[in-house]
């Protein structure tokens, strides 16, 4: 009797392990399938700049450091790999792209072109997707990352060599508050 008990001690304890094995499994799938949102939705933006370049160049031949802001960038955010290389080269993206759009405001005929207003529409809508696809990435990571932290959680975490994952996080920059000038 008491190796029946035993055994079933040992079984409870197995199927623990192995469930919470699989959560972490789960749970890493799904960073991996969030992180590959947010670069489909990385690489539509990166598609749709190479347009909206070409569509101000054409009214504003004089801003060439702008263009080339935006093209080092985007080469930046194209080679980037990691949440925190990517984070960073999209917010230099952002950055560059909002100068473009400066550039652009000059320009009342630019502005009028129907080319111009969908590929700012497209872009406006991706920006939208990114965002939301750097929200989901960013839940499933703090689920992930709790399990990994959570007592008895932990053991297993380590014993399995499952490690916190990063997030994609704002910089200073995007912290700061918009000023609006009428």
């Amino acid at each position: 009797m008491p190796l029946l008990i035993i055994g079933g001690v040992i079984a409870v304890i197995l199927v623990y392990v192995w469930s919470l094995y699989n959560g972490f499994v789960t749970l890493k799938a799904q960073i991996e399938e969030a992180w590959s949102q947010i670069d489909v939705q990385l690489k539509r933006r990166l598609d749709l700049i190479p347009n909206l370049v070409s569509s101000v160049k054409g009214y504003a031949k004089h801003e060439k450091s702008v263009f080339e802001n935006v093209t080092k960038a985007r080469s930046s955010l194209m080679k980037a790999e990691t949440p925190e290389t990517m984070a960073k080269a999209n917010d230099a993206l952002t950055g560059a792209l909002k100068s473009l759009f400066a550039v652009a405001e000059a320009y009342p005929q630019l502005r009028a072109n129907e080319n111009f207003l969908q590929l700012q529409k497209e872009l406006s809508d991706t920006e939208d997707k990114v965002a939301y696809a750097r929200q989901f990435y960013n839940s499933t990571v703090m689920d992930y990352n709790v399990k990994v932290r959570v007592f008895p959680n932990s053991i297993i975490a380590n014993a399995f060599a499952f490690k916190e994952q990063p997030f994609f996080k704002a910089t200073e920059e995007e912290r700061k508050g918009v000023k609006v000038e009428f």
